[in-house]
């Protein structure tokens, strides 16, 4: 159990069954009247944002995640093949459960998988990756950094803004949580 008092950005928590991630909380404390924290919530396994009240000094229960490192092997369609790292155990994920994170899963990538009860609630990617570039128009000669962007799109099928400069075969460096280009590799 933690106290409302105690609440940090980061912190996760479980209300109802469902594990919460602190995204934003703000003590308030009325002329009138008790204390009260103000938050907004993400459900880590929706990722819907919710905003709460609780009493000052509340106590929540707190959530303690486990982290697992995997190893994305391949994907048969609709299932995606993973390994434990330390067992070898092999775990299947649907396209689902990994949504938006498959714009960067690369054959043999490693990464961690967020563990609750022994239920996967999430994947955790590293925060920047290599991808291939698969398609874009050609770069010219005199095409410099400072000339503008075309979209390219990834060996994962991400399609990103990118310098004119940037040919097909060339390995971008990719920031996993904006989906933004930073450099070539």
């Amino acid at each position: 159990m933690i106290s409302t008092n105690d609440f940090h950005t980061g912190l996760t928590i479980d209300l109802d069954g469902e594990v919460y991630t602190v995204v934003e909380f703000l003590h308030v404390k009325p002329g009138k009247g008790a204390a009260f924290v103000r938050s907004k919530l993400k459900n880590l396994r929706s990722g819907a944002v919710t905003e709460n009240t609780f009493r000052a000094g509340e106590k929540v229960p707190r959530a303690i995640l486990e982290r697992k490192e995997m190893e994305y092997l391949y994907n048969t369609g609709e299932e995606y093949i993973l390994m434990d790292t330390e067992s070898y155990e092999q775990i299947s994920l649907d396209r689902e459960k990994l949504g938006d994170n498959l714009n960067y899963l690369t054959e043999n990538m490693r990464f961690d998988i967020l563990l609750y009860k022994d239920d996967i609630i999430g994947i955790e990617l590293p925060n920047f990756v290599e991808l291939k570039v698969a398609e874009t128009d050609p770069g010219f000669k005199g095409d410099t950094a400072a000339g503008g962007n075309k979209p390219a799109k990834l060996e994962t099928g991400l399609v990103v803004q990118v310098p004119l400069f940037i040919n097909e075969g060339d390995i971008l460096k990719i920031d996993t949580r904006t989906g933004a280009y930073l450099e070539r590799v």
